[in-house]
């Protein structure tokens, strides 16, 4: 009996690639029996997971570009095609916060840093967008595909603190859906579209922000476990699954949906 939740011959880019939760999905996509283009920033961390996985009978290559930048995008493209010759989906891993797109509680609310709330905003929305328009002519070419987004628990609620990256977020939902519809449209199930949102999991970005040097919590760090049904954070791995589920054929009929992995914060009224 054929396996639907197989990605065997399925070649797939992550971008993020060279992240923590980068790290588990291309091992998620590898271990499923995808190949996969690990594509991040940093080509250290790129070559030394691609060689992991190459070593170890897997196939993988390393895929060095800023995924605002669609010269890199295009280069990281054809770097791939030459590799593997076709392309079946995309993770748009690439995202997070940066200092200059948070407003601390003692800042005033109406000299908020403008410009920095427009890059963070820009790198996780064009930092979605520009890879979907690079790569998903590739995977149009190869007939057949899944593109999955990755959104956040900060488009479903208004986080404090981090309102570049709430707004970043809430435009790949909308362009998630809107985006999905279009394929539909023109390429009927064969390209479908859908987003993950993760909940509150441990990054090297958000690390110091909900946990102590110790193991405790921070203040912030509480209340995001007091908003989680589960009471931990979530570990990487554990979005594999539904990332899988969604790269695979076993989701055929699904499009232009978000999953949310984040033990029931999205749901969760507090009380």
């Amino acid at each position: 009996m054929e396996n639907s939740f197989s990605l065997k011959g399925k070649v797939i880019v992550v971008t993020g690639g060279t992240g923590i939760l980068g790290n588990s999905f291309i091992n998620g996509i590898v271990e499923a029996g995808g190949a996969v283009g690990i594509l991040g920033r940093n080509k250290q961390v790129a070559e030394e997971r691609a060689d992991v996985i190459n070593k170890n009978g897997g196939q993988a290559i390393a895929l060095v570009a800023d995924v605002l930048s669609e010269d890199d995008l295009q280069n990281a493209k054809q770097t791939l095609l030459d590799k593997f010759g076709r392309l079946d989906g995309l993770v748009n891993g690439a995202g997070g916060n940066m200092p200059e797109g948070v407003l601390q509680p003692d800042e005033d609310i109406f000299k908020m840093n403008i410009e920095g709330m427009k890059r963070t905003l820009d790198l996780n929305l064009w930092g979605t967008l520009l890879p979907t328009q690079v790569f998903g002519d590739a995977i149009a070419k190869t007939g057949k595909g899944s593109i999955v987004n990755i959104s956040s628990m900060n488009s479903k609620r208004a986080i404090t603190k981090v309102l570049g990256y709430n707004m970043g977020k809430a435009a790949v939902d909308c362009y998630n859906q809107w985006f999905a519809v279009e394929l539909a449209n023109r390429y009927g199930d064969a390209i479908r579209m859908n987003a993950l949102a993760p909940g509150f999991f441990l990054t090297e970005q958000n690390r110091n922000l909900l946990t102590t040097p110790d193991g405790g919590y921070t203040e912030r760090g509480e209340k995001v476990i007091r908003q989680t049904p589960f009471k931990r954070f979530g570990n990487p791995d554990e979005l594999i699954g539904a990332l899988v589920w969604l790269l695979s054929d076993a989701s055929a009929f699904v499009t232009g949906s978000m999953i949310c992995v984040d033990g029931g914060f999205s749901i969760f009224g507090g009380v």
